[in-house]
């Protein structure tokens, strides 16, 4: 009965001195993220075959209604919101949480009202690029009638 109690001590010692492991591996790129700090409006939307396809950004609209919704982001805390308002589209508003890592990846969570963001457990990840005083883009890797194609929502500031 010694050995058993010293074996289950042994072990549970053992088990809770394994390290812990971080669910997230990279960090934030607060210089990039500070720069997309203010309120932008997407001036376009492109992506290959757009002639022909249709493609839903965000599980909310067809990706061309995106054009003239006006985006908020605020660094300091990791939010902002959204709202979509072309004629002949949807209407929506959405809160967003976002952050930018340091492989200039968008991380960004849609969320629905009376939700906790912590308790939003999907999301986008966009690429960030051609970020000017001015201007950036996202990039959106989605799926295209058979294949795998880009939509790229081009911000300009308010």
């Amino acid at each position: 009965m010694k050995k058993l109690v010293l074996m289950a001590a042994v072990l549970g010692a053992i088990v809770s001195c394994k390290p812990k492991q971080s669910l997230v591996t990279t960090s934030i790129n607060r210089k990039t993220q500070v720069s997309l700090k203010g309120d932008w409006v997407i001036n376009g939307v492109e992506y290959a075959g757009s002639e022909y396809f249709k493609v839903t950004s965000f599980e909310i609209a067809d990706a061309k209604c995106f054009e003239g919704s006006e985006w908020h982001l605020v660094s300091n805390n990791d939010s902002g919101n959204v709202a979509l308002k072309k004629a002949g589209c949807p209407t929506y508003a959405s809160d967003i949480k976002w952050y930018v890592t340091d492989e200039n990846q968008m991380v960004l969570k849609f969320i629905k009202d009376g939700e906790k963001p912590r308790k939003v457990v999907s999301g986008y990840i966009l690429i960030v690029s051609n970020v000017t005083e001015n201007s950036f883009d996202l990039t959106n890797k989605v799926q295209v009638g058979n294949s795998a194609g880009k939509v790229v929502y081009h911000f300009k500031r308010k």
